[in-house]
């Protein structure tokens, strides 16, 4: 494991609760915004890695589906957005349609070249990309 996602990971398991990969229990916008802000700055993020072809997604772990994040109307989202995603992954929406919870066995992560990235595995593959600042 790489340092930066060395840190993440110590982030994720000692500071940042509610992570749903690893508590299972169902969650929200909020906790997808606390993801995100674990991994800002490490390239676990949408606006840190989109020039390197990554596009937000999320993987269901009990099935092995992966859905690309989607506006409620279905277009594609350039971050990570709980609404555009199917019945199948989804605990309660609002009237409007908009996600309140979703399956604590989806995993939010990026889709590059027909692979799904955790985003652990996409700060990795940015890092190694990006050469290191002195």
């Amino acid at each position: 494991m790489n340092p930066i996602s060395q840190q993440v990971t110590q982030t994720v398991r000692h500071g940042f609760r509610g992570h749903p990969h690893r508590s299972r229990r169902s969650w929200t916008h909020t906790d997808l915004r606390a993801q995100s802000d674990a991994y800002r700055g490490t390239g676990g993020c949408s606006e840190e890695n989109g020039d390197f072809g990554f596009r937000p997604a999320f993987r269901d772990d009990d099935s092995g589906m992966v859905y690309r994040a989607r506006f409620l109307d279905g277009n594609p989202a350039p971050f990570h957005l709980l609404d555009g995603l199917p019945d199948e992954v989804v605990v309660s929406r609002a009237e409007s349609g908009r996600v309140i919870t979703v399956k604590g066995s989806l995993v939010s992560g990026f889709v590059r070249l027909g692979r799904f990235y955790t985003r652990d595995e996409a700060a990795a593959a940015v890092s190694e990309t990006m050469p290191c600042a002195a």
